[in-house]
């Protein structure tokens, strides 16, 4: 289970998108108001969300075969769920805090 993603919440997406442009040395993959993603030569992808909770920090996501079956496991061994499974376009994301209130994000790929 990778992490292969990292989401960072933004106030001003605009203006993270330079920075993260600037920072990365790359032009964003996705360019929409609902997200930008950023695929640098190494590392994780890196997404800003506008509509993140930018107090609550970024989110890792772990990139899963089976998203149900994931949160499943890890409420069962003491996770809560903050956001449900839901589609994004395509993929399928959820969102959990562990034991210590830190969240922890679950992707999974759309099926082709």
């Amino acid at each position: 289970m990778p992490i292969r993603t990292i989401t960072v919440p933004v106030k001003n997406l605009d203006a993270a998108k330079a920075l993260y442009t600037k920072l990365l040395g790359t032009e964003p993959y996705a360019d929409a108001p609902y997200y930008v993603g950023f695929r640098p030569e190494s590392g994780p992808e890196l997404g800003l969300d506008p509509h993140g909770d930018v107090a609550a920090g970024p989110v890792v996501f772990w990139h899963v075969d089976d998203i149900k079956a994931e949160v499943d496991s890890l409420l069962a061994a003491g996770a809560t769920e903050e956001h449900a499974i839901r589609d994004v376009g395509g993929p399928l994301i959820a969102t959990l805090r562990d034991p210590d209130g830190n969240r922890l994000g679950l992707y999974q790929a759309p099926t082709t």
